[in-house]
């Protein structure tokens, strides 16, 4: 069998899986293509979210387990582009917030200035001390003020800044917006992927990771605990949608007349229309960075980028700058990250920052990886499409084995009931299993690089 004819076959059996859900109602199937279409919504995402890992693993071997943090920070631009500004936020402490912020940028710009610039010594250590402890004590006394002021504007449902939404009270009509919000997204996991990296980069692969874990976990703990930001654990809800409202259309008598044309009714169509609308804008978007990906693999930087990755020590002794290389890499893919985080949070219509957890998501997007093939971006696609179906398809197969291991017990027996409890759990364990069955079998994953 060819290599092509290979990865056509993965690529229909893969979709295949999808199709069965939506139009067959058998033994995990539900026959929803309601369900169907929101897989491939979240199949979509992740086969993003892999895209980007893939730009920093597979081509230049950067090990980032600090996926969540980017996508996290393109949940927050969601929240910061679409949402209408919280009235009074501003006035009352959101001036002394931005100065307070202004204050901190200026006191370490200065000490990186101080430690530049001043001879080595005593002096040099004791200004920089000095302005550090200044500049901290500025930016606590004028931010600690404008916290206060912003959370205490009706904290059940406000209490934070808001965003740059000028809709006011219609401020869903203006849905395009969070469109808009996916590259600030991606610009937002930028900047921070250029801090992180200007300091972490120099670490070896394992260093790197813990490092970008830990930041990934500073990030969000950042969002969880400072409300004026994004409402922290009680959470932005409401955020416009790119597409129509299911009780808008139910309501349109163009749409009934053609929901009934087709023979359904019109909340199933409602339904579906949104689903599919979601589909056609994630797919629009995946097929754009697939694009970008293999133009930059193929060209004279993405043979660089391998080659830095298959052997550091020539590409240097060659003339090439591995760590701006590096540093290019890293923020590209973080980039990526962050947009497929700010998709994320468009589709669930809320920011929940305590539902980002570093280690379950960063595992699951390095098994799309791993599975898929990395090094090859449109293997990183179909490891995210598989992945995706099997973390969504096992907790059913796990209630039907449970189910058919146990039919001749009683339901109170203590075996059966452990059974059943289990198999909530039987997801990482599939997830561990197809991971050593491909690392076996393909150990350079389902569509190897070429």
């Amino acid at each position: 069998m060819t290599l092509t004819m290979r990865n056509t076959l993965l690529v229909a059996f893969v979709a295949m899986l999808y199709i069965l859900e939506g139009s067959t109602t058998f033994w995990i199937f539900s026959g929803s293509w309601d369900s169907a279409l929101k897989m491939v919504c979240f199949a979509l995402i992740g086969a993003i979210m892999s895209l980007g890992v893939n730009l920093q693993w597979g081509f230049a071997g950067l090990f980032n387990i600090g996926i969540m943090g980017f996508v996290a920070l393109g949940g927050l631009a969601t929240v910061l582009v679409s949402m209408p500004t919280t009235p009074g936020a501003w006035s009352e402490g959101g001036w002394q917030i931005l100065i307070s912020l202004i204050l901190g940028a200026v006191t370490i710009v200065g000490a990186i200035f101080t430690y530049r610039w001043l001879p080595k010594g005593r002096m040099r250590n004791v200004l920089m001390v000095v302005l550090l402890i200044l500049g901290f004590m500025a930016f606590r006394a004028v931010f600690d003020g404008g916290v206060a002021g912003v959370e205490a504007i009706n904290p059940a449902a406000t209490g934070y800044l808001g965003g740059l939404n000028w809709g006011g009270e219609n401020y869903k009509d203006l849905g395009w917006l969070t469109v808009v919000a996916w590259p600030v997204g991606g610009l937002l996991a930028a900047g921070a992927a250029w801090v992180i990296g200007k300091t972490a980069l120099g670490l070896r692969s394992d260093y790197l990771a813990i490092a970008t874990l830990g930041i990934a976990e500073i990030i969000i703990a950042v969002m969880k605990n400072e409300d004026w930001l994004g409402r922290g654990v009680k959470n932005v809800v409401g955020l416009p949608r790119p597409v129509p409202y299911e009780a808008d259309l139910q309501v349109d008598p163009s749409f009934i007349e053609r929901a009934a044309s087709l023979g359904l009714d019109p909340v199933t169509a409602s339904t579906l229309y949104t689903k599919v609308g979601y589909v056609v804008l994630f797919t629009i978007v995946l097929l754009i960075l697939l694009w970008l990906a293999e133009r930059a693999l193929k060209s004279p930087w993405g043979r660089m980028m391998r080659a830095i990755r298959d052997n550091e020590v020539a590409a240097e002794a060659m003339g090439k700058n591995v760590t701006a290389r590096h540093l290019q890499i890293f923020i590209l893919g973080s980039a990526i990250c962050g947009i497929a985080g700010a998709m994320m949070t468009t589709l669930d219509g809320q920011l929940t920052p305590g539902t980002y957890q570093p280690l379950r998501f960063t595992f699951l997007i390095w098994v799309m990886v791993i599975v898929g093939g990395s090094g090859n971006n449109f293997g990183s696609v179909l490891g995210g499409f598989l992945i995706w179906w099997l973390w969504v398809m096992v907790e059913p197969l796990g209630h039907w084995i449970a189910e058919i291991t146990t039919s001749g017990l009683s339901p109170d027996n203590w075996f059966r009931i452990s059974m059943q409890d289990a198999a909530a759990h039987f997801r990482l364990f599939t997830m561990g299993l197809v991971l050593l069955i491909v690392l076996r079998f393909s150990p350079r994953g389902l569509m190897p690089e070429r």
